[in-house]
Order: structure tokens, then sequence, then C-alpha cells
């Protein structure tokens, strides 16, 4: 078995139904199991003016390649009217392949570690509250790219789980 992490994010269409059904739907999948969801946070946008993001992340297990996750992951975005028109852009739902066991891949479609992870706290954030002691396939502490990124733009919200269907 595999062990994967999963960044979430949506800012259109209710993000918060959003990444809740997102969730239940990788969780009924055969060949994925959800293990541990993060809290939720409310962040500014990356790129162009729009709404707010509301981001978390999940570890899972799972039998599936990185590239048959890839696919997964796509299905799901699609099934929630994820629309591809402009980098960074407003959407419906994000789903990023994070960190994939401790592999380093690298091919036309796929990077992992997800290339921005070190730049993004509204990813690295839960994904230390999954794992406290995360690290980078390089050994590079997610904690410390906490410090370094620190946490402007980035808000806990409160009471609110995504594991609630």
């Amino acid at each position: 078995m595999n062990t994967a992490y999963i960044g979430l994010g949506a800012n259109l269409n209710n993000p918060i139904a959003q990444l809740t059904s997102a969730v239940k739907q990788l969780s009924e999948h055969l060949s994925i199991e959800v293990l541990e969801c993060s809290k939720v946070y409310d962040s500014d946008p990356v790129g162009p003016a729009q709404p707010n993001y509301t981001n978390a992340a999940l570890k899972i297990s799972t039998e599936l390649s990185p590239p048959e996750l890839l696919t997964v992951l796509q299905t799901v975005e699609n099934d929630h009217g994820r629309v591809r028109i402009e980098r960074w852009g407003a959407r419906t739902l994000d789903l990023d392949l994070l960190l994939f066991n401790n592999q380093v891949i690298q091919s036309d479609f796929l990077t992992v570690p997800h290339p921005r992870l070190h730049e993004r706290n509204f990813v690295v954030f839960p994904l230390l509250d999954i794992d406290n002691n995360l690290a980078l396939p390089d050994g590079t502490p997610l904690n410390l790219l906490k410090k370094n990124l620190g946490n402007a733009g980035l808000r806990q919200l409160d009471n609110i789980s995504l594991l609630n269907f």
C-alpha cells in the first residue's frame, strides 16, 4: 500500500460543500482509504482577483500508482464542475497530489512533491495538522517551511470537518 497526501482547495459554489463532497467521493473509491483530514483554512487567493479559498489536506492509503491516483483526482475535479480556463483562476475544486510515499516524480504530466508546495502556507499548514513531523523526500522538514512561510493570509476555520458525510 502507498501513502499519499492530497491538497484540497475551492473558492466557488459553496467551497465547504465542494470539499466535503470530494472527500466523500474519494473515500468511496475502492482503491482509496481516507486516513486523516486536516483542519480547514480560509486563504487569500494566489493569482488574479477572485474570492478567498477554502483549503485542507488529506492523508490516504491507496494501491493506485501516482498516475492512476492523478486520474482519479482529475475525475473527481471534473465531477465537481472544474473548468481549466485561467492559470490560478477561481475553481469549484482543486485536488493536488502533494506527496506520494517518499518518492520524487518528474514527468510531463505529474510532479511530486507538488512543485509549489514549499511556497504555499495554505498547503504546508494543513499537512502539518496531519503529521507534525512530515518532511519532503529530500529531508526538508515541513516545520521549517512553516516557520519560513508564516501564516499571512491564512486563517483556520473552527468547528468545520470535511468528514461529515
